[in-house]
């Protein structure tokens, strides 16, 4: 457990890390907005239990049924206003007080409005608690403004309407700015500045918004449409989403076990799609795993798929390979699948998957063969190795020079985050260079070298170490740039797979939801975040499937934090305001439902209405559910067809050593 200090250090190292990757990376440019949002703790201003999330660029839940605001909307309306140590501030809306603390960094003296009473306490308290003593709190109808204090250099409004109060204007200096979000909801909202010169405004676009509507004298009448993707969730009434869970009841293929899911049905849905992308709501659920292994089965047969490309690593996997299709393999490698999650594909669900694939492939010729490969890159050491072990066979001088270049990494072997941190901090200089230097090499000899299987292993093993080692070096600098810069590894591994099997090659992808469902349907979209998915849209359209998973409660396998041990736990059951909860409330045990051409005309429209989503990883922290696991999507846009199990199981491990009720064949040994 992280003691006070060692908690204030990482807090700190995240406040400054999301100061240069979410505000300066993304234009703003202002040194005094930058200074106080690198000065003000977030977590000061948040409940106890969402400190850990202080500093991601999103929105989070305060009392009152409340949020705090994204930091970077905070300092971009900061910027906006042009304040300097002499102005005199309104801020309407103090919430938890966060955004009034920024401007009191900045500002000489800053007034804030809170219509919650209560919240207007506990941000006086927070405000003191950050030694913000040039700020002043009011309970009141922040549309009203406050006289009292007028005129201001500068008002922001933190919440949208439809119009701009004509008391705020009131309220303003001659020259002063008033920053307002404006629009009929939160899809059309754009931030404006007001200027005021005489009894003049003159008005400016700054660009497209999205906050919570105004609630006051002034404000508008009805909170309008929602957003296609990021709002604020309110509270979903029970009647309408029994109406939406009639609607999905009518239009999914139930089905009691699995061997009587509608397996021609879907077939007939992904018709002649070259990719299928299987999902799953967590990376520790039975139900997903034996699902997408029948699914995988009948495309296999059916519709000639030859290719599994899976969320594990590239030189694990490869192993596996070498197991399904009975090739000859070192016997003194290393052992597929202990890096942690081992539980994600060491379990009995993969390993039946895996056995049938060694017995269907038994009497193929090679270019029928299934062949199974990784798509992920934290294999940064086993794949450096592996690259050594194939040029110490083909080329030796060339071995000892890229044993020289990958020596630079060895300092970070047993941790590879810890390189990552050296590099960010100044520390070390880092291996950029080298790395980059033995791909290049070894694909300048791909026709010196037998381009054979062995060869493109080996050369997307050196990708792994160059695309690993700018993961961990970047991954300090903010979460964006290294998701995007792991799905694009993956993205474009799935594409080498098809070009090595063949242009026409028919491949089934197995990772999570989050990864195969189309971002730009989630708030990940919102934030610039990319996934697979996404990715083969874009690249293949219609001939990419989307099949996402979901569950409404049971039990999970998964860890408490990074690294630690897995335990059996319990799934809560689902959030009101989910997807996971109409499904629930369909009353149907397990179904699968059609979302690209569904069965009932109204279902896309109902599904299409941005709802909460659960996504469980390899970390379950029950009591942090609602902030640690759920995210705002679009179900209709982000999956081709979704699969649903109301009670699921906990997959089963197995550990290194075990061998009971295991085929002899059973590769993870080799």
């Amino acid at each position: 457990m992280q003691g006070p200090t060692e908690r204030t250090a990482r807090l700190t190292t995240q406040r400054t890390r999301m100061v240069e990757s979410d505000l300066r990376r993304r234009g703003i440019l202002d040194e005094g907005v930058l200074d106080a949002m690198a000065s003000v703790p977030r977590e000061k201003f948040l409940p106890a239990e969402m400190a850990e999330f202080a500093y991601e660029d999103h929105p989070l839940p305060i009392e009152a049924g409340q949020t705090i605001s994204q930091p970077y909307i905070v300092a971009l309306m900061a910027q906006a206003m042009h304040i300097d140590p002499r102005s005199r501030v309104l801020e309407v809306g103090t919430g938890s007080g966060y955004g009034a603390a920024v401007l009191s960094r900045v500002a000489e003296k800053v007034v804030s409005i809170e219509r919650h009473e209560g919240l207007a306490d506990r941000a006086r308290e927070n405000l003191a608690s950050a030694g913000c003593d040039n700020v002043t709190v009011v309970h009141g109808d922040g549309m009203l403004g406050f006289p009292d204090a007028a005129p201001y250099d500068a008002i922001v409004v933190t919440t949208s309407g439809t119009t701009v109060p004509e008391s705020l204007l009131e309220q303003l200096a001659d020259g002063g700015r008033l920053v307002i979000p404006i629009g009929p909801d939160t899809r059309g909202q754009a931030l404006l500045r007001i200027t005021r010169a005489g009894n003049e405004f003159h008005e400016e676009d700054l660009g497209a918004v999205r906050l919570v509507p105004f609630v006051g004298t002034e404000a508008r009448d009805s909170p309008g449409s929602p957003s296609a993707v990021h709002r604020r969730i309110d509270a979903v009434p029970s009647a309408r989403r029994s109406d939406v869970a009639s609607l999905v009841r009518s239009a999914a293929s139930p089905f009691a076990t699995m061997a009587e899911a509608p397996m021609e049905e879907l077939l007939e849905r992904i018709g002649d799609s070259q990719v299928v992308l299987l999902g799953e709501a967590s990376h520790g659920t039975s139900e997903f795993y034996r699902m997408r292994d029948l699914i995988t089965r009948e495309l296999i047969r059916h519709k000639g798929f030859t290719a599994v490309a899976v969320e594990a690593d590239w030189p694990d996997a490869a192993r596996v390979d070498a197991h399904v299709r009975r090739r000859e393999t070192d016997e003194a490698g290393f052992e597929a699948f202990t890096r942690f999650p081992t539980w994600m594909w060491r379990n009995r669900d993969v390993a039946t998957h895996i056995s049938w694939l060694h017995e269907h492939n038994r009497d193929l010729e090679p270019e029928r063969q299934v062949s199974f490969h990784g798509l992920d890159l934290y294999s940064m050491f086993t794949s450096r190795d592996e690259v050594l072990r194939y040029l110490d066979r083909v080329d030796p001088a060339a071995g000892v020079i890229a044993r020289r270049r990958y020596s630079c990494l060895t300092p970070w072997q047993h941790d590879p985050a810890e390189y990552g941190r050296a590099v960010t901090t100044g520390a070390f200089v880092g291996c950029e260079e080298e790395v980059a230097a033995t791909l290049t090499d070894l694909l300048k000899q791909r026709f010196a070298y037998a381009d054979d299987d062995a060869y493109i292993e080996a050369a997307q093993n050196a990708a792994v170490v160059l695309n690993a080692e700018r993961y961990y070096r970047i991954m300090y600098r903010g979460s964006r740039e290294s998701w995007n810069l792991r799905d694009q590894h993956m993205f474009e591994t799935l594409k080498l797979v098809r070009s090595h099997r063949g242009p026409d090659t028919r491949v089934v992808v197995w990772e999570h939801n989050s990864h195969i469902g189309d971002a730009s349907a989630t708030e990940m979209g919102v934030r610039g975040e990319q996934n697979v998915g996404m990715l083969s849209r874009h690249e293949f359209g219609d001939d990419a499937f989307l099949i996402g998973f979901g569950t409404d409660h049971g039990t999970v396998a998964a860890a408490t934090d990074w690294g630690g041990p897995m335990h059996r736990k319990t799934i809560r059951p689902s959030h009101p305001e989910s997807y996971e909860r109409i499904c629930h409330d369909s009353e149907i045990p397990a179904f699968i439902l059609h979302l690209r051409r569904p069965k009932h005309p109204d279902l896309r429209e109902e599904l299409s209405q941005p709802r909460l989503e659960r996504a469980i990883g390899v970390i379950y922290r029950p009591e942090t559910e609602l902030q640690s696991h759920y995210f705002q999507a679009v179900l209709a846009r982000q999956f081709d067809s979704y699969i649903w199990f109301d009670e699921s199981r906990a997959v089963t491990p197995i550990a290194g050593s075990q061998s009971t009720g295991i085929p002899d064949t059973w590769p993870f040994g080799l």
